[in-house]
C-alpha cells in the first residue's frame, strides 16, 4: 500500500534551465502530492526568437522523447509539458497531437499541455475575458500567438499586457530576457501591483500564462483585491491533476481555483 507521501505524481517537461516549476509546483502541492521532472533544451538557447511551433517537432526531439519514456517508467499519474508557448504558437492542434502522441511514448500515462491545462482552469472558474498578464520574455509574436490560441478556445482577452522588468533590463532585447536571468527577478509583489494598475473594468478574471513566470504567490491577494478569478500556468498545471487523478485536496493561498476542491 502506497503511503501518504505517494498519493499522486505529477510529471513535468520542463524547458532546462527553468527553476520556476518545480519551485511552484512544490510550494503549491498538498500532502501527497510529489514533483518529478524531466528536462529538455530549451528552443531559445541558441539566443534565436522563438516565433512558431508544431507538435511533431517537440514530440520527435530527442530529449522530449526521453524524457516521456522516463516518466512514464517512473509511474507518475499524469505528465505535464509546462511550456505554454508551444501551445499558443501551435494552437489547439498542437495540444490534441502532442498529447496524442506523448501517450504512445509514456506506456499510456495521461499526457497534458500547459495549454490545456489554462484552458480548462479558465473554464471550472467561469472566466471568459481575462486580463492577461505576460512575462516580460514574450515578444510581439508570442503576444499574438497567445491573442490568437485564446480567442480560438473561445475566450475574449480584455488586455494583453506585458509585464515590465526594472529598468535595469532596459538594454536587454526582450526575447533573450529569460536566458539572461530575468527569471530570477520576477518579484510575485509587483507582479499584483503591475495587474492591478492595468485591470480593466470589463475583464472577469486574470491569467497569468507561463510557466517560468514566478506568478502564483500573487493569486490570493488578486483575487481579494479585484474579486475576481486568477489563473497561472503552474497552478492550472497542478489543478489539472488533480482532477485526473480525482484528489480532493485544497491548497492555501493558490486561490480559488484550488481552494474550491474539497
Amino acid at each position: 500500500m502506497r503511503g501518504r507521501a505517494w498519493v499522486a505524481r505529477l510529471g513535468v517537461l520542463v524547458v532546462h534551465n527553468d527553476p520556476v516549476v518545480e519551485a511552484e509546483l512544490w510550494d503549491m502541492a498538498p500532502p501527497g502530492v510529489t514533483v518529478h521532472a524531466a528536462r529538455f533544451e530549451s528552443p531559445t538557447s541558441t539566443g534565436a526568437e522563438y516565433t512558431s511551433e508544431s507538435w511533431e517537432r517537440v514530440v520527435n526531439a530527442p530529449d522530449v522523447r526521453r524524457g516521456l519514456v522516463q516518466l512514464g517508467q517512473l509511474d507518475v499519474s499524469a505528465i505535464c509539458l509546462c511550456f505554454g508557448s508551444a501551445s499558443f504558437f501551435g494552437g489547439l492542434g498542437f495540444d490534441d497531437g502532442f498529447a496524442a502522441a506523448a501517450v504512445g511514448l509514456t506506456g499510456g500515462t495521461p499526457v497534458y499541455t500547459a495549454g490545456q491545462a489554462i484552458r480548462a482552469a479558465l473554464t471550472e472558474v467561469g472566466v471568459r475575458r481575462p486580463m492577461v498578464l505576460a512575462p516580460p520574455w514574450f515578444t510581439e509574436p508570442t503576444f499574438a500567438a497567445t491573442g490568437s490560441y485564446l480567442t480560438a478556445a473561445g475566450f475574449e482577452p480584455a488586455a494583453l499586457v506585458p509585464f515590465r522588468l526594472g529598468a535595469h533590463w532596459d538594454g536587454v532585447e526582450r526575447h533573450r530576457l529569460f536566458d539572461r536571468g530575468g527569471r530570477w527577478d520576477v518579484d510575485p509583489d509587483e507582479v499584483r501591483r503591475q495587474v492591478v494598475a492595468a485591470f480593466p473594468a470589463h475583464a472577469d478574471g486574470v491569467l497569468l500564462p507561463g510557466s517560468g513566470f514566478r506568478s502564483w504567490e500573487a493569486v490570493d491577494a488578486l483575487e481579494r483585491e479585484l474579486g475576481v478569478p486568477v489563473v497561472t500556468s503552474n497552478q492550472a498545471c497542478l489543478w489539472r491533476l488533480l482532477d485526473l487523478t480525482d484528489l480532493d485536496a485544497t491548497v492555501p493561498g493558490a486561490g480559488g481555483l484550488l481552494a474550491a476542491r474539497r
